[in-house]
């Protein structure tokens, strides 16, 4: 008797499938030896070209195989996670956040990820330049949803040490960008409660005068306080300057470390601290509010007349890109064109002392100021560079307070290197760095201290006064 072959079967789990199953429903060890050849000849023919699939590009998530059924093996993706979400319809447009010009600019050549600290901590690529502005570009294009998770992340994560800036072929404007995505990811209530405060606080100049009445800042017009005879400069300006220099009292630095503003007034006479001075708007920049921040720099430069000196090195950077860089000089910046020279050098101990520099990135990267500060170091000790100098101490503005743990890991490096070095004063030029590394110092209870640039040179305008002993554990 003569068996019946029949119909082809079409299984219910692959009606969306392309081409049906051909095997019997009575299948028998026979008849699959008889389907499998037609069954191989059918997958090697090759697809019709179609449209593009929803999941091609960089975006595309990882896909997994499922069991075969029906002769055809079918892939679905994977579960969405807080990492990798689902992206949206290409047809959906962004929000705008972005200046498109800026954006398009990256190439994707990938000279970054060397020379960022977060990309050398995690080696994720989320978490490097280029990683971060595709996120910024899926945000602008509306694949990616404004609340996902992995965007509030990657945009609190990052430093702003713009070191990525000085390596770029195609010039992206990172710090611009950076800038423009915390406006819109940290805008309301979205933004850290620490960083709320500190806002709060540097935009009201009563409560920076209030910190100048009680830690005694510099104040007063060229030559010193009214009814007070100015310090006698050890070295006179090689050049006056042609217009008036008008020193910027920081906010951190005024409450802080006062004796920074004394030391400048000290070895610049001729400079003038205006009262009534405010923020800069540096903090509220880089915090998710550069527009309020912007208004904050043009409005201290109606105040500060003439050239604005900084011993600030992000102050710097900020009053440059708003006020104009021919407006905005840096001190080591300053006293290198006056043509500066000190009286005499910084002892520890009877010998010329060993120090070396911390930079600040925003004055490195950003203005490009490396040298003066090494030659100034130079004159008046014995100068040894620190190896990753030019790389971010993890201070970074509020960094420090907002991811402390992240922060730490960013200088624990640093510190191994100051060790090394068996130096006696690590010098910066900027009060947050000056801040992260006297504590760092004060944790590992080195002997070495951290000081600003500005004390440091003045220890060597007092030929009649010792330098001091050897620094103490951590002594800032």
């Amino acid at each position: 008797m003569s068996r019946t072959r029949s119909a082809p079967n079409r299984w219910p789990c692959c009606a969306a499938s392309r081409r049906p199953s051909t095997r019997p429903a009575s299948s028998t060890p026979e008849s699959w030896a008889r389907e499998r050849p037609y069954e191989r000849r059918a997958r090697r023919t090759p697809r019709a070209a179609g449209p593009r699939s929803r999941w091609s590009g960089p975006l595309r998530p990882r896909l997994r195989r499922l069991p075969r059924c029906g002769g055809r093996r079918r892939l679905r993706p994977r579960p969405r996670t807080a990492r990798h979400r689902r992206p949206r319809s290409p047809g959906r447009g962004g929000p705008g956040i972005f200046d498109k010009s800026l954006l398009d600019r990256c190439i994707s050549c990938g000279f970054c990820l060397p020379a960022c600290p977060t990309y050398a901590l995690t080696g994720e690529e989320t978490s490097s330049p280029r990683g971060r502005i595709t996120l910024m570009r899926a945000l602008e294009t509306g694949q990616l949803p404004p609340d996902d998770p992995t965007l509030a992340e990657e945009s609190s994560f990052c430093l702003g040490c713009r070191a990525c800036e000085t390596v770029c072929p195609a010039g992206v404007e990172y710090g611009s960008l950076l800038e423009q995505w915390r406006d819109h990811q940290w805008s309301g209530r979205n933004r850290p409660w620490i960083a709320r405060i500190l806002m709060l606080i540097v935009s009201r100049p009563a409560l920076l005068r209030l910190q100048g009445l009680v830690r005694r800042h510099a104040r007063g017009g060229p030559g010193g306080r009214p009814g007070r005879p100015a310090a006698e400069p050890a070295t006179e300006p090689a050049t006056a300057p042609e217009q008036p220099v008008s020193l910027m009292l920081g906010c951190v630095e005024r409450g802080l470390y006062p004796k920074v503003s004394r030391a400048v007034r000290e070895l610049c006479p001729e400079v003038s601290v205006p009262s009534g001075q405010g923020c800069c708007g540096a903090l509220h920049a880089h915090n998710g509010d550069s527009v309020t921040g912007a208004a904050m720099a043009r409005a201290l430069g109606e105040k500060l007349p003439g050239t604005v000196l900084t011993t600030a090195g992000g102050c710097a950077a900020h009053l440059a890109h708003h006020l104009g860089r021919d407006r905005v000089r840096e001190l080591s910046e300053y006293l290198g064109e006056a043509g500066y020279a000190p009286a005499g050098q910084v002892t520890v101990d009877g010998r010329r002392a060993r120090a070396t520099l911390q930079d600040s990135c925003h004055l490195r990267n950003g203005l490009g100021v490396a040298r003066p500060p090494r030659e100034l170091i130079t004159a008046v000790a014995d100068y040894v560079e620190l190896p990753g100098a030019d790389r971010c101490c993890g201070a970074a503005g509020t960094y420090a307070m907002l991811r402390p743990e992240d922060s730490r890991a960013v200088l624990d490096p640093k510190l191994d290197d100051i060790g090394r070095l068996d130096v006696d004063y690590v010098v910066t030029v900027n009060p947050g760095c000056l801040r992260q590394v006297q504590q760092g110092l004060r944790r590992r209870r080195s002997r070495a201290r951290a000081i600003h640039l500005a004390e440091f040179l003045a220890l060597a305008e007092r030929p009649g006064r010792p330098s001091g002993g050897r620094p103490g554990p951590g002594e800032g």
